[in-house]
Order: C-alpha cells, then sequence, then structure tokens
C-alpha cells in the first residue's frame, strides 16, 4: 500500500513542482473555502475523536490538542489564505556568478520533493502541512494518531477534492489512514520515494524516527522551555510575561515549564508569584531551595522531582527554581533544556546578550514570552514544525524550510577546457 502512496505522491510532486505562484494559491484558496464550507462535517467528525478520547482517558493536555472549534477551524482556514499572501520562495535565485570559463552560474530554490510527517493529536497540522507543502510544490503523506483518524479523514477529503476541482492529482496530500504501527516503520524506510521526514508528537515518536528512519529527519517540537527572571526585573511586568508564558496554552510545546529565579529577589519575587500564579489556577512544583518562600502562598505548592525539570508537563504546572546567578540558569537550561525556546527576563543590556550569546536554543528571546515561538508570529504563516535541530531548518519551519536549491549553469554552447 505504502509503496503505491509513494509512487503516486512522487509522480504528482513533479506537476506541482512547475506550478506557478497564481496556480497554487488558486488552490489553497479553494481549500480554505472548502474547509469553511464543509466545517459542520469536519467538527462531527472531531466530535467522534473526541468521544473516543475521552473513554480512553486521554489526559486533558492531549484533549486540548485534539480538540477543533469553529473558532479554531476558521482560523485555520485563514491560516490558509495567509499562505496564500506569503511569498514563494519557489523559483528564488539565492546567488550566482559568472565564471572565467564563460559559465553563468545560479542556485535557484526548488521543492524538497514528498514530504513525510507523523503526528499524533493534532489535527491542525493536517491543513497546516498541506497548505505549506502545496504553496512550496511539494507532495505530502500523512500519517496522524488514532486520535485523530475522523478529523484526518475529513479534513484530507476536502483537500484532495479541492485539488481535483483545481485539476491536480489528489496524491498530493495523502494520509495512511490504517492505524498499524508497522506501516510507520514502512514510511521510515519509503526513502525511494519521500525526500523528508517530519515527525511531530512525544520524545518516544522522536527518537523511533532518528533511529530507524532511512530518510532525512528534521526533529523538534519538544519544548522544555524555561524563563530566567534576572534580578533587575520590574516585578509586574515580568509576572505578566510568566502568566502569558504558561498559561495562553498551557498544552503547546513553546508553553514555560521550568522558572529560574535569581536568589537575590526571591524573597520578594516569589510571594508575588505564588499569588498570581493562584489566581490563574497554576500548580507550583517547587525546588528545595525555593519551597520556603513559596508554600505560605496562595498557589498549590509540591514538591518538583528531579525528572520533572527534563519533561513537558503541557497543562497548568511550573516548576521553580532559585539560581545564584545567570550563569548557573543558562548551566541549568543546558542541562535540561531541549534547545526551543528560552527567555531572560532582566532590565540589564549585559545581561540580556549574555543569555542570547551562551544559550543555544532555536528560539531566545529577552523580556518576551516564549509562546512567541510560532510561524504564524513569527510572519512565516502555517508552520510546518519547530526544528531543534541546526542542519538545514531550525525554530519554526516555514516555507523556505520545505524548499532545497539546485545549481544552474547557462552556457554558449560551451565546453570544459
Amino acid at each position: 500500500m505504502l509503496e503505491q502512496m509513494g509512487k503516486a505522491a512522487k509522480q504528482a510532486s513533479w506537476q506541482l513542482a512547475v506550478l506557478s505562484t497564481a496556480k497554487k494559491n488558486q488552490v489553497l484558496s479553494v481549500i480554505a473555502d472548502r474547509l469553511e464550507a464543509e466545517s459542520e462535517v469536519i467538527l462531527q467528525a472531531n466530535e467522534q475523536d473526541m468521544e473516543q478520547a475521552r473513554a480512553s482517558g486521554m489526559t486533558e493536555a492531549l484533549l486540548d490538542r485534539l480538540l477543533l472549534t469553529p473558532a479554531r477551524l476558521a482560523a485555520i482556514a485563514n491560516d490558509v489564505r495567509q499562505v496564500c499572501r506569503l511569498n514563494d520562495p519557489v523559483g528564488h535565485v539565492l546567488d550566482g556568478s559568472l565564471l572565467d570559463s564563460g559559465l553563468k552560474l545560479e542556485r535557484r530554490r526548488v521543492p524538497l520533493g514528498v514530504i513525510g510527517v507523523i503526528y499524533e493529536a493534532r489535527p491542525n497540522v493536517t491543513i497546516d502541512v498541506a497548505s505549506l507543502c502545496l504553496k512550496t510544490g511539494n507532495a505530502v503523506i500523512l500519517r496522524g494518531g488514532k486520535e485523530t483518524h475522523h478529523t484526518n479523514q475529513a479534513t484530507v477529503k476536502v483537500i484532495q477534492q479541492a485539488l481535483e476541482q483545481c485539476g491536480l492529482p489528489a496524491a498530493a496530500v495523502q494520509a495512511i489512514e490504517s492505524p498499524d504501527r508497522a506501516l510507520v516503520n514502512e514510511l521510515l524506510r519509503l526513502d525511494r520515494y519521500v525526500d523528508m521526514l517530519i515527525p511531530r508528537g512525544g520524545a518516544g515518536l522522536h527518537k523511533l524516527c532518528r533511529e530507524q528512519s532511512t530518510i532525512p529527519v528534521i526533529t523538534g517540537g519538544i519544548g522544555v522551555c524555561h524563563t530566567y527572571v534576572d534580578d533587575s526585573v520590574d516585578f509586574d511586568k515580568a509576572l505578566t510575561v510568566i502568566e502569558n508564558a504558561k498559561i495562553q496554552r498551557p498544552s503547546a510545546c513553546n508553553s514555560l515549564e521550568t522558572l529560574l529565579v535569581n536568589r537575590n529577589i526571591a524573597a520578594e519575587f516569589l510571594p508575588a508569584l505564588s499569588t498570581r500564579m493562584a489566581a490563574v489556577g497554576v500548580t507550583l512544583h517547587a525546588a528545595e531551595n525555593a519551597m520556603p518562600l513559596l508554600q505560605d502562598g496562595p498557589a498549590t505548592v509540591v514538591a518538583v522531582a528531579a525528572e520533572d525539570y527534563d519533561d513537558e508537563w503541557l497543562s497548568l504546572d511550573l516548576n521553580v527554581a532559585l539560581v545564584d546567578d545567570i550563569d548557573q540558569a543558562i548551566d541549568h537550561i543546558r542541562t535540561h533544556g531541549t534547545s526551543h525556546s528560552d527567555a531572560i527576563l532582566t532590565r540589564s543590556l549585559s545581561s540580556a546578550e549574555h543569555f542570547v550569546r551562551a544559550v543555544d536554543s532555536s528560539a531566545v528571546y529577552v523580556n518576551a514570552s516564549t509562546r512567541f515561538t510560532d510561524g504564524g508570529q513569527f510572519g512565516l504563516g502555517a508552520e510546518v514544525a519547530v526544528s531543534t535541530q541546526k542542519l538545514h531548518a531550525r525554530g519554526p519551519m516555514g516555507l523556505d524550510a520545505l524548499t532545497t536549491y539546485k545549481w544552474i549553469g547557462y552556457g554558449d554552447d560551451l565546453v570544459r577546457s
């Protein structure tokens, strides 16, 4: 089955690669319109998935990722329209030169070909990935988790109908519908047809792809994100940023998981933190050095476990620890971080610059919420993933990250001497 999907996707990619920007935008516009026109069908399918997920005991964090609402679906359709408005990178000449031999060289952006994406309880990924791949002339094979089975079926059907309406092959966007996990392993070895693989899910999925795939893999999306509170901060402003980073959407990979507070301000800052977090229902997981300053506050406080520093909460839970200085905070981030998004709150320019230089994450913030690590927020349109790697792409992956380049040489019946 996957062999045939791979062949069909490769053939579709050849058609997509030569499409004009206008044609690609036409397809995306039709997809957006159809998502709205078929919204009732998609939402009913999502409700089926939600019912099954609740019955299986899925956590609130994962239920939130799985849920589609009319507002969320409308936002997804608008994200597709936003992709229409973005510059098409395909065909862009990166650089060029005229060689002494008379050969005129240029390096031009081209599609990657076929993208494989494996993801879990994230129905928005289906549309995000499809729209970005189509804009860049790539075909895509999707493998969502069993939790999103009905939602994915409904949305892929809408996309394929839009493709056929525009005279393009439905195989440009395909989904593996069977929940058989053996098909994941088969996809990981489909290197004859698939040019890049993107896993979006938990650490186990990323580990499986890194170890088993014969296709180049872009990993990321695991966000153990930190914020360091320097001793020069404005308390009220700092607390506002912390609150946003934690509660704006706690199930997202860029939400705050560990707060590191400079010991010099802890006696005043932690009680204020407790009051603010209690008001928004956040449970604090306190390190031994922070516990005495938090245990009498209004927030729920429990002792942090060592393993809590190395995993995502994805919920209204926050680790809190005291550090002696900025360097101790940086050491903690280097030890426990996942190179996703980390921030410093400070009024010191030198501290800010030191943090930015020393913290090796895909996104580093000064006096801003980690929640900004997002393709839409960065002006890239809907993102295909957040890469925490260093090769090919890093951070939110927009259109450019779904292209490669080819060398093109122009001569006048030129031969090499």
